[in-house]
């Protein structure tokens, strides 16, 4: 079940058209609480407001999206929303603490259910950006760490959450229910000494994890 009635959300473009035409396909459910045309606004706007949630352009003045999720990603849940489908555009949105990589070419409806999910801190990405997401951070994957702490279920899980499958697509596939799949991932970031849920994809890819 939701936690949230409605959506405090912080749009960030460069273009107002653009902000205007986001705010439109947002519909009700979501408030539109400040919006910014570049980081260094954007970070102020996000720090004044408190969103649930910020959607922001990969490219901005003043470091573009990257920026703002490096400032806030510890703050409130960061969605990059732009036209880039790069490899190396989705790595380093994730790297940065952006919970979601997403594309404007994601019809409306499809938008607001991954927003949603995202503000929620759930890990959305556009389907044709996760495998690439797990497959190209497994390439970069370091030696360090380990998962022996996990449970096999646990593990499970984390795979699934590494492929930015949502917390009741994960229960269904899994046959239990969504409430236990986020008590999972809570243990699981709590084992691993992990604050943020969109770390896991970060410690799943880094850590071959698929």
């Amino acid at each position: 079940m939701s936690r949230l009635s409605a959506v405090r959300v912080v749009v960030c473009d460069d273009h107002p058209i653009w902000r205007s035409g986001m705010r439109n396909d947002l519909g009700e459910n979501f408030h539109v609480v400040g919006e910014a045309g570049d980081a260094a606004e954007a970070i102020t706007v996000i720090r004044a407001t408190t969103p649930d949630l910020v959607v922001c352009d990969l490219s901005m003045p003043g470091g573009g999206g990257l920026e703002v999720a490096r400032r806030c990603g510890e703050e409130t849940n960061v969605v990059i929303l732009t036209v880039s489908e790069a490899e190396r555009d989705v790595l380093d949105a994730v790297a940065a603490g952006a919970v979601g990589f997403l594309v404007k070419s994601t019809p409306p409806e499809e938008l607001r259910q991954a927003l949603w999910r995202a503000a929620e801190g759930e890990p959305v990405f556009s389907p044709s950006l996760a495998a690439l997401v797990l497959g190209e951070f497994r390439n970069l994957s370091r030696a360090a760490g380990s998962t022996q702490a996990l449970s096999e279920r646990e593990r499970e899980v984390l795979q699934h959450v590494a492929r930015g499958h949502t917390y009741r697509e994960i229960g269904a596939d899994l046959h239990i229910a969504e409430k236990t799949v986020e008590n999972h991932v809570r243990n699981i970031l709590a084992k691993l000494h992990l604050n943020r849920r969109q770390e896991l994809i970060r410690y799943a890819v880094e850590h071959g994890i698929d």
